[in-house]
């Protein structure tokens, strides 16, 4: 089906003439594009695993429901009839997804090839590597422990790191140093998996310097044509696979900056579809290397919040509605991630004022219904003239707040 754009009005939320979005997925994330919905006028129905999601708590409707049950998604799309559908994360039935797009019951953003390919790192990895002849780590697919152990022996070599082909935010993911971590690794990666034990990927080691996400946003102009544009790219530091701290712009080479710009258009011109895609590589001088593609705002992107003159999260929903995008960058900023730090049903949040006493800096409370001692639950933001400056006032902001089960 060749795709259209909805209607080139948006009418009165909860009328027939609104324009309805379906959000898959309504974490911090989604809960931000939500928030720039609604600020154009879209009636936005929010859909996650768990009762009051952070997107639950500020959209028009809501739903809860597993979403890896194809017929639950079914009968919640035949129900709302949004004529949007975006996917905020890779835990969904894509199959329904390619049957909605196909019938043209509804648009998913950007495609539902995309949201297929990409939940699956075997689907994204093969498209770069071996379809489009982009550079990657050496990689193999892997079934077993003893498919692991003969993939390094014969081509991987150690170290290298293991991870599940369908998982996020480093879940299952691991460093093999030697022979001696082989069954812990096996066994964590058939834990992380988001649909239990199966597949794996383990990569070899690349001796990159640093690595960044560079969101690049697909959107139609009113020449009807679909154009690419670029953000600042943005440098991020990762603990067992997960982001703790992020900031934009990061300093890069004219070199590397083009060949990355270059790589990322390559991805998601095959993917196709409008909005925002997070783009993750890894650099050495002048030299790029594609690891991952999200077809949505990266959480690390959640620094555009404070460095943009349009969000990641403002991008995406004009880009889904057919409308222009900026992409400057205002200035130069950082984010640092607050953990929640104790389990619990509830939690305070203290020492606010002193954390936000500074100018400059901001912070983002997701709302989320429940703590764990590792489980993001807001963010720190933080500009300045250089990044070094950002990122100081970035992590004081987060260490400054105060986590407390009620």
């Amino acid at each position: 089906m060749s795709q259209t754009l909805p209607s080139p009005s948006l009418g009165t939320p909860l009328s027939p003439l609104a324009v309805r979005v379906m959000m898959l997925g309504s974490g911090e994330l989604g809960k931000e594009v939500i928030i720039a919905l609604q600020q154009l006028g879209a009636e936005v129905i929010a859909v996650d695993r768990y009762d009051n999601a952070p997107g639950h708590q500020v959209a028009h409707r809501s739903h809860t429901l597993p979403m890896t049950d194809a017929d639950a998604l079914r009968k919640v799309i035949a129900l709302e009839q949004p004529h949007i559908i975006v996917p905020e994360i890779e835990a969904i039935a894509t199959d329904v997804l390619v049957e909605i797009e196909a019938v043209g019951t509804a648009r998913v953003t950007p495609t539902a090839r995309a949201t297929s390919l990409t939940m699956n790192r075997e689907g994204i990895r093969r498209l770069a590597a071996e379809q489009l002849g982009l550079p990657t780590s050496p990689y193999r697919f892997i079934n077993s422990e003893a498919e692991l152990l003969h993939a390094i022996d014969e081509a991987i070599g150690y170290p290298c790191v293991i991870k599940p082909v369908m998982s996020s935010s480093g879940k299952g993911q691991s460093v093999i140093h030697g022979p001696q971590d082989i069954e812990a690794a096996w066994r964590l990666a058939q834990e992380g998996g988001r649909v239990g034990g199966g597949r794996a990927i383990v990569e070899g080691f690349i001796r990159f310097e640093y690595e960044i996400t560079l969101l690049t946003v697909r959107w139609r102009g009113a020449d009807g044509q679909t154009h690419t544009d670029f953000c600042a790219p943005i440098g991020h530091r990762q603990v067992d696979g997960d982001y703790v701290e992020s900031w934009q712009p990061q300093a890069m080479s004219p070199i590397a900056l083009s060949r990355a710009q270059e790589i990322a258009r390559a991805v998601t011109d095959e993917l196709g579809g409008w909005g925002v895609f997070g783009v993750e590589l890894f650099i050495a001088g002048d030299e790029v290397w594609f690891s991952e593609v999200s077809p949505r705002p990266h959480d690390t992107g959640m620094v555009t919040m404070i460095t943009q003159e349009q969000s990641e999260f403002v991008l995406h929903a004009r880009a889904l509605l057919g409308l222009p995008v900026q992409v400057e960058l205002r200035s130069p900023g950082a984010s640092s991630v607050i953990y929640g730090g104790v389990d619990a049903q509830a939690v305070s949040f203290e020492n606010l004022a002193q954390a936000l006493a500074e100018p400059g800096v901001d912070l983002r409370l997701f709302g989320k219904p429940e703590s764990f001692v590792k489980r993001r639950m807001g963010v720190a933001l933080a500009k300045a003239e250089d990044v070094d400056t950002a990122r100081a006032k970035a992590r004081a902001v987060s260490m400054a707040v105060k986590v407390k089960a009620g």
